[in-house]
């Protein structure tokens, strides 16, 4: 794996698109079937196909009276029986109709329904119909949203509250979906404390590690968490060593060029790494290579970087490789809630909350603040090399796109 193949800094879209040619050139292919109670998250190995037509059978799509609207001149109508939902009805009777419920199916012989807020019950139990009638109002039709044989959700989609119910209405008490990925979890350094333990002068509290962790399983991933690497060469080659059965490797922090960079040095003898520096802010540098036929991705140290780039980037890797094609978070465009005077050669993403409709930035932009981005709603994307004044519009990318 080479490093960027032209001087400068590499574009975010250039990176994205490296990133997912490597994810799917290992893709995650094995697979589970499990119940619909358990695939909350999880990605589709196989395309959901429907195996019936959805409504099975023509239903009525109100409360009313169902008839043949040729039967009717005007005249009322005997009421000849009662559908509700959930029951089968005997064929109409010729010059009638029939009391008929949300969901229930038409009878045979009746081809249209009448709400029932547009008719009169008569003392006698006849039914007058106050409005015309056309043929086919008011009933939902045999396969009108699905068809026997339909592809309903291709295989790579995450399922959610919504494709869960629709497999559901297409009688699936099972899916097959594809297994969780297994992600080591890296954290380097001797100034990095856990939290809870005392700390002493220039250490830290290790926020990234947990971060991701908590990242990484709520997106469906078993995560092999390998703690605090020391700043020790042999030790890091112990703690490698102990690494195994992963799909890939993620660290935070460590890997670069520096004279302490003891992961970087056991992760490349017995594989291969490149730095690539990232017109991105926050976030600028990033590892990508394997150790041991592994992938690996390390990400900026700062909390701030690590949350953008694992977002941006490492986020979207492992979501290729499961299968998905649709990576990129949901971006929406709102005006700037602030001036932005200063072109830059890097592409900001300013953590951000959306006041009366624009985009608000943090007043503390700094890569080594998280509460920014607990008190922020968003990323407010500042393309490099342009400037803002307050109102201009911008690309702005919801959290919730991005943390689930």
């Amino acid at each position: 794996m080479s490093s960027c193949d032209k001087p400068g800094l590499l574009p975010v879209e250039d990176a994205l698109a490296r990133l997912l040619t490597l994810a799917e050139q290992s893709p995650i292919l094995e697979s589970e079937t499990l119940p619909l109670a358990d695939a909350d998250g999880r990605v589709l190995a196989e395309p959901l196909v429907a195996g019936l037509d959805l409504p099975p059978w023509p239903n009525s799509a109100m409360d009313g009276y169902a008839l043949r609207q040729a039967d009717w001149r005007g005249e009322a109508l005997p009421v000849s029986q009662k559908i509700f939902a959930g029951q089968a009805g005997e064929p109409l009777q010729p010059g009638t109709c029939v009391r008929i419920f949300t969901g229930a199916p038409v009878p045979e012989g009746a081809d249209c329904v009448e709400m029932q807020e547009s008719v009169e019950v008569l003392e006698d139990g006849r039914v007058r119909f106050l409005e015309a009638l056309k043929v086919g109002q008011h009933i939902r039709p045999q396969g009108q949203e699905t068809r026997q044989g339909d592809c309903i959700l291709p295989a790579g989609t995450r399922l959610g509250p919504i494709e869960i119910g629709l497999a559901a209405s297409l009688g699936h008490a099972e899916l097959s979906v594809r297994r969780r990925p297994r992600v080591a979890l890296l954290s380097t350094g001797d100034e990095l404390v856990e939290p809870g333990l005392p700390l002493a002068l220039g250490q830290i509290y290790n926020s990234n590690r947990h971060l991701l962790r908590t990242w990484l399983q709520r997106f469906g991933c078993e995560v092999v968490d390998a703690g605090i690497l020391p700043d020790d060469l042999e030790r890091t080659r112990v703690a490698l060593a102990g690494v195994s059965n992963v799909d890939l490797i993620l660290s935070t922090g460590g890997v670069s060029v520096g004279e302490a960079d003891f992961l970087g040095t056991a992760l490349r003898e017995a594989g291969e790494l490149a730095l690539w520096k990232l017109a991105i802010k926050p976030g600028k540098p990033l590892t990508v290579g394997h150790y041991q036929q592994v992938p690996v991705i390390g990400l900026p140290g700062n909390p701030a970087s690590t949350l953008v780039t694992f977002a941006l980037l490492a986020r979207p890797y492992l979501m290729r490789r499961l299968g998905m094609q649709k990576v990129e978070p949901l971006r929406v465009q709102v005006p700037a809630g602030f001036n932005w005077t200063k072109p830059g050669n890097r592409r900001e993403y300013l953590r951000a909350r959306l006041e009366n409709g624009r985009a608000v930035p943090y007043a503390n932009q700094s890569s080594g603040v998280l509460r920014s981005a607990a008190w922020a709603e968003g990323l407010a994307e500042v393309r490099e090399g342009t400037t803002l004044a307050e109102g201009d519009w911008l690309s702005f990318i919801p959290f919730s796109e991005l943390l689930d």
